[in-house]
C-alpha cells in the first residue's frame, strides 16, 4: 500500500467506527480509542474489535506515553524562586517552604531578608508576603496544617512528610495521595518510595514506576535519575541513557556522573554527551547568585 493510500485509509478509520463501519455524524458521536488510531460508536463495538486491535493499540499507547515521558521539561519541578526569579536548586536543603504562603524561597533571598532585618532591627517575617515568622516549630506546623486543610498542595505534601518522619506511614500515604490529586509533583516521588520499600502499602513495582514517571514528566530530576537506574539494571540501556540525558541537562550531578560512565561504555555518542554536559553546566550556572553564594558561607544564627 502506498503512503497516500495508507493515509487515506487512516483518515477513513477516524471518520468511521473501526468495528461496524458506521460513519460519525451529528447523531452518531465516535469516541477515539486511547491509541488515537481508531474510533468507535460505542462500548460494544470497542469490545468486539479489541482482539484484532489489542496488539497495535498497546504498541501505539506505549509510543504516545514515551513521547510525553522523554520530552525535556522546561524547568525542574521546583520552578523559580518567586523573589529573585532564578531557578531553584535541585537540593531542597537550599530552599525553604514558607508556612504562611507556601512559597518555596531560595536561601539567597532568605539570607538577604534576614540580613535586612538584622541591620534594621526588624521582626522576622516572610521575605515574600511579609507575614510575621512563626515563633516555634509547633506554630509553623499549625500554619501549614491550616493551609493543608484548605487544599494547598504543597502544604498537604509537607504534612505528609511530617507524618512519615513520625512513623505514621498510613497517614503519610493518605496525605501524599491527596497532594497528588491536587497536582503536587513531589508527592508522586514520595509515593514511589513507599511502593518501592513497601512502607504502609504492599510493594508494587508497577505503581512505583508509574509515580516515578509522573514525577519525571513533571520535572523531578531525582525521579528521572531513578528511572534511568532501573532501566540500566534491566538492560534497557537506550532508555536509561535517555533518562540520564534529560536529568543531566536539568543540572543533576548524579545523572551527569552515570552518563559519563555510559559514554565510557559507548552507549552514547561523543556529540550527544558534549551537548548534555554543556547543558548541565548552563543549568547549574543559572541557579547561582551573589546572595546564594553569601548564604552558603554563613549560618542563620550568625545573622
Amino acid at each position: 500500500m502506498s503512503a497516500a493510500a495508507k493515509e487515506e485509509n487512516d483518515d477513513d478509520m477516524l471518520l468511521c467506527c473501526a468495528s461496524c463501519g458506521v460513519a460519525g455524524d451529528d447523531d452518531t458521536k465516535l469516541k477515539k480509542c486511547a491509541c488515537e488510531l481508531v474510533r468507535y460508536c460505542g462500548v460494544k463495538c470497542q469490545r468486539d474489535h479489541r482482539p484484532q486491535h489489542k496488539k497495535e493499540c498497546k504498541k501505539r499507547v506505549a509510543e504516545l506515553r514515551d513521547e510525553i515521558l522523554f520530552k525535556q521539561p522546561e524547568s525542574s519541578r521546583h520552578g523559580d524562586c518567586p523573589i529573585c526569579c532564578l531557578p531553584l536548586e535541585i537540593d531542597l536543603e537550599k530552599s525553604t517552604l514558607m508556612s504562611c504562603c507556601s512559597k518555596l524561597i531560595c536561601t539567597g533571598c532568605i539570607y538577604a531578608n534576614q540580613k535586612r532585618e538584622y541591620e534594621g532591627k526588624l521582626q522576622h517575617s516572610c521575605p515574600f508576603c511579609r507575614h510575621l515568622a512563626p515563633k516555634s516549630h509547633r506554630e509553623r506546623e499549625m500554619m501549614l496544617t491550616k493551609r493543608a486543610q484548605a487544599n494547598d498542595a504543597k502544604a498537604v505534601n509537607q504534612v505528609g512528610r511530617w507524618r512519615y518522619e513520625r512513623g505514621d506511614l498510613s497517614g503519610a500515604f493518605e496525605f501524599w495521595t491527596k497532594a497528588v490529586e491536587l497536582g503536587d509533583i513531589n508527592a508522586h516521588y514520595e509515593l514511589a518510595k513507599l511502593y518501592h520499600f513497601g512502607q504502609g502499602v504492599q510493594k508494587d513495582a508497577k505503581k512505583e514506576i508509574h509515580h516515578l514517571e509522573q514525577a519525571a514528566i513533571g520535572g523531578d530530576p531525582v525521579a528521572r535519575h531513578n528511572l534511568g537506574s532501573l532501566a540500566m539494571k534491566s538492560g534497557r540501556y537506550e532508555r536509561a541513557v535517555k533518562h540520564y540525558i534529560i536529568a543531566t541537562k536539568m543540572g543533576f550531578d548524579e545523572s551527569r556522573d552515570d552518563l559519563t560512565r555510559c559514554f565510557g561504555l559507548g552507549l552514547i555518542s561523543k556529540d550527544e554527551f558534549a551537548i548534555a554536559i554543556r547543558a548541565h553546566q548552563a543549568a547549574v550556572e543559572e541557579t547561582k547568585s551573589p546572595q546564594r553564594d553569601a548564604a552558603a558561607k554563613y549560618k542563620w544564627e550568625e545573622l
